[in-house]
């Protein structure tokens, strides 16, 4: 956990604390990011997995996420284990050494079937990350729910205690991107805008990464290849 603290401090740089987050910010996630997050996701039915992802903060509207890697927990019902620090350790070194310079901007793992929110465990675990980096991100994938053409993902971070006792917005509002975002009733129900809230998230996708998405879940990997131009 102290390396994973330096790393997320690291990240700080170039980030400064305005005061209240806006409901403008906006997570990028990368096609290889999500393709991985999804085949992880699925390899791992019906077990969650979890995952770290690398990227950057670019501003006070952006976070950037370039890539994840798998991390080796598992878990049954609505929660995965915490962090290994010897594996996430030893990984950073290794993408060090490839001239990866990526800082942890947060975490992600998978609800198979049940949609994307936070448990009360993922609730504590995400509280671990915003202590190291308070612009820390929980992504939350549901690989099952996710078919050709549409991705069931959210991202979410928790809501200042303090904001919620002087009974004050979590966040400001300076355009209204999102506004029109439905929230998901599953959230909702599992303390959304009580407990954490939901950030807006976009996709870098040239046209071949999209039909790459699109032939993920092809039965043989040669399936993906038919019609496409190199």
């Amino acid at each position: 956990m102290e390396r994973l603290q330096r790393l997320m401090m690291n990240s700080k740089v170039g980030s400064a604390d305005t005061g209240r987050d806006d409901t403008k910010e906006t997570v990028y996630i990368s096609s290889i990011a999500l393709l991985k997050m999804l085949k992880h996701g699925r390899a791992g039915v019906p077990m969650e997995v979890m995952g770290l992802m690398l990227g950057e903060f670019v501003d006070d509207y952006t976070v950037n996420v370039v890539d994840v890697f798998a991390m080796p927990q598992s878990g049954t019902g609505v929660s995965v284990e915490a962090v290994d620090d010897v594996f996430q350790a030893k990984m950073m070194d290794m993408l060090k050494q490839t001239g990866r310079d990526q800082m942890v901007v947060g975490w992600y793992h998978s609800h198979p079937g049940f949609g994307c929110w936070l448990s009360s465990v993922d609730v504590n675990t995400q509280k671990s990350f915003e202590q190291l980096n308070s612009r820390a991100v929980a992504v939350v994938v549901d690989p099952i729910q996710s078919v050709k053409g549409k991705v069931v993902i959210d991202a979410f971070r928790l809501i200042d205690t303090g904001a919620l006792i002087n009974n004050l917005e979590p966040r400001q509002t300076t355009s209204n991107t999102g506004l029109l975002n439905k929230a998901n009733i599953q959230a909702l129900i599992h303390g959304l805008n009580r407990h954490y809230y939901s950030l807006n998230i976009d996709y870098h996708k040239t046209a071949q990464e999209t039909k790459m998405l699109m032939n993920l879940h092809k039965e043989q990997w040669q399936s993906g290849l038919k019609n496409v131009r190199l």
